[in-house]
């Protein structure tokens, strides 16, 4: 979209109302990611029938990988491109492709805050995941490129960054050598502007303890670490091909709570993997309440081709996989319930998202947008600005939310 506005041609995301041409951006992760996607060509497609768009064109990872078959099957799609085709994409839109903004893009989040991709690809072996094959080989972006591209965020309002990567903790191998993440994040943490940056998506094998000193060091980097477990028996974490065991696993948590004491740990799960038995489900049913994650999502295996885990049996039927991942949640809602319920009473510092019906919605240090928990305040209080941090006494929760009032006493 950046490329696009530098040669004059207009935008606008998530909507086609009006456009001549539509590019839809791919996900090819999972099922359900594919599924949404593939939904969503065929629906500008059927725009492009009905007269209302020219040109529809697909890019992203679904396009990278299945964009041989997707051809024959969806012929009303007028080009395909993969995740590295953004000169080809552009010189189809007619734009020419400018290496100098390259890391500058338009926000399509608020302007508050930022995802901040810090690196691209994996070199990790899990034995599910497709992200290699779309995506590649790790390849980190320098520190020097990610300050430009927080400083010039900052510049235009953006208060926190949401620093994300295929393997977060990966960080630096490639380029210095060694795993350099707490360095990209003090130097972040330092982007005059920036009151919260935020990590995502670190793998659990080979942390870089470091980054919990960087942490600890500055109050602006968030307290919070989503770090993906993915499951807790020996036998499925081996199958996984994740490099670490249960053991290993409650050891690092252990270290985390104690060197960060209070730090918000968001994780996923997958149920349902090929040869999960009941048993090693049960296994992690209390592994998730022995360790009370503040955060958790669960997702349902997904067999995907081209994959290690491709070559095993798919074994656990449909219904069973569902019916894990409900069981898991049910049990993550209680924790998450006795959680949200401790903070009654609490001052907390609050950025404020957005305003809906009559309540202005917003998040604490503990909440990333979009998956974690949000904190309601009540629009009669008062007018609040999107992108401002508040004081809000909490007064109740629910299983996942905070509702507050305004602490005044404390602006």
């Amino acid at each position: 979209m950046g490329q696009l506005k530098a040669n004059g041609i207009a935008t606008e995301h998530d909507s086609a109302a009006a456009s001549e041409v539509v590019v839809i951006n791919t996900c090819g992760f999972i099922d359900k990611a594919k599924e949404e996607s593939i939904q969503t060509i065929l629906r500008y497609c059927q725009a492009k029938e009905d007269k209302l768009v020219d040109k529809v064109y697909v890019t992203g990872c679904l396009s990278e990988r299945y964009s041989g078959d997707l051809a024959s099957e969806i012929p009303e799609v007028d080009a395909w491109f993969g995740t590295r085709d953004l000169p080809r994409l552009l010189k189809t839109l007619k734009a020419n492709y400018r290496q100098e903004l390259v890391g500058e893009r338009l926000l399509t989040t608020p302007s508050h805050y930022a995802y901040l991709k810090i690196s691209e690809g994996c070199d990790r072996p899990c034995s599910f995941c497709a992200i290699p094959l779309m995506r590649g080989k790790h390849k980190s972006t320098s520190i020097e490129g990610l300050v430009a591209q927080a400083n010039a965020l900052a510049a235009n309002g953006t208060k926190e960054l949401l620093l994300i990567a295929q393997d977060s903790t990966y960080y630096g191998l490639d380029l210095y050598g060694k795993r350099n993440l707490a360095d990209l994040m003090t130097r972040l943490a330092d982007v005059e502007g920036i009151e919260w940056v935020r990590l995502h998506y670190a793998f659990p094998a080979g942390f870089p303890l470091d980054v919990l000193d960087a942490i600890q060091l500055h109050p602006n980097i968030c307290s919070y670490l989503d770090i993906p477990l993915q499951h807790a028996s020996d036998a499925m974490l081996k199958s996984m091909r994740r490099g670490t065991s249960r053991d290993k696993t409650e050891q690092l948590l252990s270290t985390l709570r104690e060197r960060l004491p209070g730090i918000t740990i968001r994780t996923t799960m997958i149920v349902g993997y090929p040869g999960e038995t009941d048993a090693d489900f049960e296994e992690l049913c209390a592994f998730v309440q022995q360790q009370r994650f503040d955060r958790l999502g669960v997702f349902t295996y997904s067999h995907e081709e081209n994959t290690h885990a491709f070559s095993l049996v798919d074994n656990v039927p449909t219904e069973v996989k569902e019916e894990r991942a409900a069981t898991l949640m049910r049990i993550q809602q209680e924790i998450s319930a006795q959680i949200q319920s401790e903070k009654i009473g609490r001052v907390l510092k609050v950025l404020i998202d957005k305003k809906e019906s009559d309540y202005y919605i917003g998040r604490t240090e503990a909440d990333s947008p979009d998956v974690d928990c949000e904190v309601l305040i009540p629009a009669s209080e008062g007018y609040l600005r999107i992108g401002d941090f508040v004081q809000v006494r909490i007064v109740d929760s629910d299983d996942f939310d905070l509702f507050g009032t305004l602490n005044l006493q404390e602006f």
